[in-house]
């Protein structure tokens, strides 16, 4: 029969082991505490992540019916088949009523109509640049928050050691890791907070970038057909 003292020390050790286990259990830390353990900078990043990701979709919405515009045979076909059949008034009025850069650039070439075709294109070229500006507009601003993301999650690096080293000045003697601990905790979690608002805003950044390209393309190929289509035979 087993010892009651030693029993009792089995029992003891048991109950001291569990309680260690569950001091050392983690806990589980949701990505809103995380968020809200970064203090101000982690708001910073956030309001900078929701101006970036509106400018994006305003843009790509833009740039999408920009590119469709473009893509689209028909208007360049209509103005092909008005300027063959002499009925100029008809072509430029369909210009017009085409809301599209495509549209702009194309009503711009036929007002300078009777002018050397050197001025028509310089006409157009200057229109083009002045639409590729407009889609271009804001894009940069994705661009910057990109940039200012993870330099504002190192601000907030520094701030949380700072913090933490602060508190352990005033501690004097009194020095318990915890202190530092929960500084280093503040600063890692905005440095994390400002590479992903960087790494998204960068790729978000780039996707507009790609369809302003592939705009622009499309703009210098149908430039390139309208003023072939002046110099072709009446």
């Amino acid at each position: 029969m087993m010892n009651p003292l030693l029993m009792l020390q089995t029992d003891s050790a048991m109950q001291a082991v569990e309680t260690v286990a569950d001091v050392a259990k983690p806990e589980n830390i949701t990505i809103w505490d995380m968020a809200v353990s970064g203090g101000w900078i982690m708001v910073v990043l956030a309001l900078l992540l929701v101006l970036a990701i509106y400018i994006f979709i305003e843009r790509y919405l833009t740039l999408s019916a920009a590119l469709k515009g473009e893509s689209d045979n028909v208007f360049m076909n209509n103005i092909r088949q008005y300027v063959h059949e002499g009925n100029i008034e008809e072509a430029r009025a369909l210009s017009k009523q085409t809301p599209t850069p495509l549209g702009r650039m194309i009503d711009k070439g036929f007002s300078r109509l009777g002018r050397p075709l050197p001025d028509i294109q310089a006409a157009i070229e200057n229109e083009g640049q002045l639409e590729v500006a407009n889609l271009e507009r804001r894009v940069s601003l994705v661009a910057t928050v990109a940039s200012l993301g993870p330099m504002i999650g190192f601000l907030g690096t520094v701030v949380g050691m700072i913090a933490a080293f602060q508190e352990m000045a005033h501690a004097g003697n009194n020095i318990d890791i915890q202190m530092l601990a929960s500084g280093i905790y503040t600063a890692m979690v905005t440095t994390v907070g400002g590479l992903i608002v960087g790494i998204i805003c960068y790729f978000l950044h780039n996707i507009l970038v790609t369809r302003i390209n592939k705009v622009v393309f499309e703009l210098e190929v149908r430039a390139n057909e309208f003023m072939d289509l002046l110099h072709e035979p009446a």
